[in-house]
């Protein structure tokens, strides 16, 4: 496998492990809770409910933040509450629980609005940025970010000032901003340093060799370079020094991250770095055994392996490391589909250089089908994105006209206050009675366009919710249009590698040794028709094919709609040719052929009409 694409994995890693981080500053056993009393276990078993999500135990962590709420509720101990709902959000938000993660972070802000403790609403505030950092809203993150950090200047938390800091290292990268990546990396270790929390200190250090990483990218400076290594280093010996505070995770982290340092930033030759690489994987290897959500850690390590093994000729390992990579990232419940395309495609690639075509394919096969799912997954989950980021913003648009109409409904109350005191005064001075009616009677028109604005802002809003929801579907149509073109191309692509491989035998076919036709014939047994890729595309785009055979006068042939597939996805004249392998003039002829089978007329585009029918 090629180490550039494991680098990509390496990195997606280390920027997530935003929510594999500890609140507890020492570590509590549950057999604790007997010995305190009820109003002080709240704070426990949110710290207890914080060990199990970095462990990746989300079930018995909900279950610990809703007996703490349950506690703190009944000793009305507000703060802890809020602290619950924000561990709740934080899980909801690992688990794409987008409606459960809002409903959490949204619990939170509303007990702190009760409380109005800076503290509380730090916590309220922060609750938010998880929810919108699950469905990637940068605007929002930095919003309450920024909301909570400028409370806790008033009331110092380094334990939730390293989080809030992580999380916006954390937006920076996704934005590959250097200076802000270096300025929250620092920001959040310094604080991190102020707390017992080791695991919080590990993953801030692995941030800072990201930031290094940046750095070095950007320079080429030696010094710069040692720095990752020596960030990661440092993040190690804390897992050495304190095993039981710094999560298995936050460790084969770092220990990956080190085996591709030595990877990536050293030669071939240097045999010190091979082995620093080499042992490094293994550690992570080894360290993620037996653990929750440790597969794509382990996946990693085993194509770390795998290339130091292609390196050294040792082509039966590197298959056999990237074999087992493979069958691990099978076991998972929730296949990661981008860790599995990256491996899949390695050893496509592998066994295309080996000259094994026949596995090639069949790799190059998979790679195409969790590609497909990989992309439903992404629009699956971007619309439940969209429509909970509509209902939130529904939500806080229907709490701003609440607002409203209580601003309306005290002006009117003062209304009414106001007409009691003119009547009184109107009995009391019946000489200045025109004076109080003449004031009532303005007031009233005041109320009337009062209510009438109130009319007219609920219609602005309906409007433009309309508006908005239309917008987005056009934005998921045009979405899917462009995947349906995209695994149409990737079959085409199949199509075109079968006529390689009948290249690939008619040059070899003189070489008695090779027996490339017992290849050859097995090839063809394992490779489906263009009937069956029309299938595959037809599954995808179901009225292609059967628009153009309802609109042909005369029998299409599997030629022709091969043809007419190229010319959907645009494709010119020569391009064609080359991948049919056929003349320019061939293809004209085709063209024409196909316009009179379809019944077009001579004015007619054949490539525009296929185009719009798609």
């Amino acid at each position: 496998m090629k180490h550039q694409g494991f680098k990509k994995i390496f990195l997606l890693i280390g920027i997530c492990t935003s929510y594999f981080i500890t609140s507890a500053q020492t570590l509590l056993d549950t057999t604790a809770l007997n010995n305190l009393r009820d109003q002080d276990k709240p704070a426990l078993l949110s710290q207890l409910a914080e060990r199990s999500r970095i462990n990746g135990d989300y079930k018995a962590a909900i279950l610990k933040t809703q007996q703490s709420v349950a506690l703190a509720l009944k000793f009305k101990n507000l703060t802890e509450v809020t602290k619950a709902y924000t561990i709740q959000a934080s899980i909801h938000a690992t688990t794409k629980a987008f409606v459960l993660s809002k409903k959490a972070s949204d619990s939170a802000m509303f007990i702190a609005q009760q409380l109005r403790k800076p503290i509380a609403m730090a916590y309220a505030y922060y609750a938010q940025a998880l929810f919108y950092n699950a469905i990637d809203n940068s605007e929002q993150i930095t919003k309450y970010c920024g909301l909570a950090l400028k409370l806790l200047e008033k009331i110092p938390d380094p334990y939730l000032s390293a989080k809030i800091y992580y999380l916006l290292y954390t937006l920076n990268t996704h934005w590959d901003d250097v200076k802000n990546v270096n300025k929250y990396a620092r920001a959040a270790t310094e604080n991190a340093l102020k707390t017992n929390d080791y695991n919080l200190l590990s993953n801030c250090y692995i941030a800072l060799s990201v930031a290094a990483d940046y750095n070095y990218a950007r320079t080429k400076n030696e010094v710069l370079r040692d720095s990752i290594i020596y960030y990661l280093n440092k993040a190690q010996n804390l897992y050495q020094q304190y095993p039981k505070y710094v999560a298995r995770k936050t460790y084969g982290i770092a220990c990956i991250n080190s085996a591709d340092y030595y990877l990536r930033y050293f030669s071939d030759t240097d045999q010190a770095a091979k082995a620093s690489a080499i042992r490094y994987a293994d550690m992570a290897n080894e360290v993620m055994k037996g653990a929750i959500n440790g597969e794509e850690i382990r996946a990693s390590s085993l194509g770390i392996l795998s290339e130091y093994a292609k390196r050294d000729k040792n082509f039966v390992m590197a298959e056999a490391y990237l074999q087992e990579a493979y069958s691990i990232l099978k076991t998972q419940k929730v296949p990661y589909y981008y860790t599995l395309i990256n491996v899949t495609t390695a050893l496509t690639n592998f066994y295309e250089q080996q000259g094994n075509y026949e596995k090639a394919l069949g790799f190059q096969k998979r790679v195409t089908e969790y590609n497909s799912k990989y992309f439903d997954e992404k629009r699956t989950l971007n619309a439940q994105k969209l429509e909970v980021q509509y209902e939130a913003e529904k939500r806080n648009n229907e709490v701003k006209l609440l607002k409203q109409r209580e601003k309306y409904a005290r002006q009117q109350k003062y209304l009414y206050i106001g007409i009691a005191i003119a009547s009184i005064l109107g009995l009391i001075f019946m000489f200045r009675s025109y004076h109080f009616r003449l004031r009532y009677s303005l007031q009233r028109e005041k109320q009337l366009h009062l209510e009438k604005q109130d009319a007219e802002l609920q219609m602005k809003f309906e409007k433009e919710e309309q508006a908005r929801l239309k917008a987005e579907q056009l934005l998921l149509e045009s979405q899917q249009q462009q995947l349906q073109k995209e695994v149409m191309a990737s079959q085409l692509q199949l199509e075109h590698k079968k006529e390689i491989l009948f290249q690939l035998k008619e040059q070899l076919n003189d070489n008695q040794r090779l027996n490339i036709n017992k290849i050859w014939n097995e090839e063809l047994l394992l490779d489906n028709d263009f009937e069956e890729a029309k299938f595959q595309i037809q599954q995808v785009h179901p009225e292609f094919f059967s628009l153009l055979n309802q609109r042909a006068q005369q029998k299409l042939t599997p030629l022709d709609l091969k043809l007419c597939a190229y010319l959907h996805l645009k494709m010119d004249t020569k391009k064609i040719a080359q991948l049919m392998h056929i003349e320019a003039k061939s293809v004209r002829m085709s063209r024409y052929r196909i316009k009179q089978k379809l019944g077009l007329g001579k004015d007619e585009d054949l490539k525009l009409f296929l185009q719009d029918m798609g």
